[in-house]
């Protein structure tokens, strides 16, 4: 869930998980109201503030969490070992959360989160303020658990790790859906999305007239050292007409790559279109 501030990220969360009720429309999780017991029983939710009791131990705060769900006994003590050793975080569980790094806490907090087996899990900026090797870890366990069955929702503004991390992707912005899907997909069914494209390639300074005259180019440059950077419209037809032309006049071509199709491009172009006067 990808958006800038005011874009309505946090009230969509809050919608997920029961804490606000629409004015129109339905929010439902596995069938049954967001805000009713049932449905909250299937979420688990990693707020993006801290909640947590600093004095008590990382262990003990997952313990509490559980209780809170309703588990006790032995079964308690099994799901908080279980989801500590998932996090990573056995030998540090006995330590006071107040002694805890940022990621040590985001952590902990997932692990409130995963404590009764939630079939969701909404993630509100769960990567902020953690350390690269720290982003890395996390990262894969949220793979591991997408990989389990479970659907992972993050609302993130790191758009370069959500690239890799994501398999779909929601753009938002003023309240409304800009976009949603793959990033491939979105970006195939945005014609009008201004592709840059590097091709290296022998005699760029003679082959680029000829990639002009390709309806699909808009602008041909030559940089160093020596290549081709294209502003291409409509990918797909780009594509389709720099095959053929590449074959018909045999181009000794060595790379064609892509430069800006990211999330964090695209989520910056769909911003400036959103922007335009209707």
């Amino acid at each position: 869930l990808i958006g800038p501030n005011g874009a309505g990220k946090t009230t969509l969360l809050k919608l997920l998980t029961g804490q606000s009720k629409p004015s129109l429309g339905k929010v439902q999780i596995c069938g049954s109201d967001a805000w009713l017991a049932r449905a909250k029983a299937h979420v688990g939710f990693c707020p993006y503030g801290d909640a947590t009791w600093d004095e008590l131990s990382g262990r003990k705060l997952v313990a509490v969490t559980a209780g809170l769900h309703g588990f006790k006994g032995d079964e308690a003590k099994l799901r908080t070992e279980t989801v500590l050793e998932t996090l990573g975080m056995v030998d540090r569980a006995d330590r006071p959360v107040r002694t805890y790094s940022k990621g040590m806490r985001q952590r902990i907090k997932l692990g409130q989160a995963l404590i009764h087996d939630p079939d969701l899990l909404v993630l509100d900026e769960p990567l902020n303020g953690v350390d690269p090797v720290g982003r890395e870890e996390l990262n894969q366990l949220f793979l591991r658990l997408a990989g389990a069955g479970k659907a992972v929702l993050i609302s993130s503004h790191i758009l370069n790790e959500m690239d890799e991390l994501a398999d779909h992707i929601l753009f938002v912005c003023r309240g409304k859906l800009l976009a949603s899907g793959s990033l491939d997909t979105i970006r195939e069914v945005l014609d009008d999305y201004p592709l840059k494209v590097r091709v290296s390639c022998g005699s760029p300074r003679q082959v680029a007239p000829q990639l002009m005259a390709l309806e699909s180019v808009k602008s041909v440059s030559v940089e160093p050292p020596e290549d081709l950077f294209l502003e291409v419209q409509n990918p797909n037809r780009f594509y389709a007409e720099f095959g053929e032309f590449a074959t018909a006049d045999d181009i000794q071509l060595s790379r064609l790559k892509a430069t800006d199709t990211s999330a964090e491009a695209v989520f910056d172009y769909l911003m400036e279109r959103a922007a335009r006067p209707e």
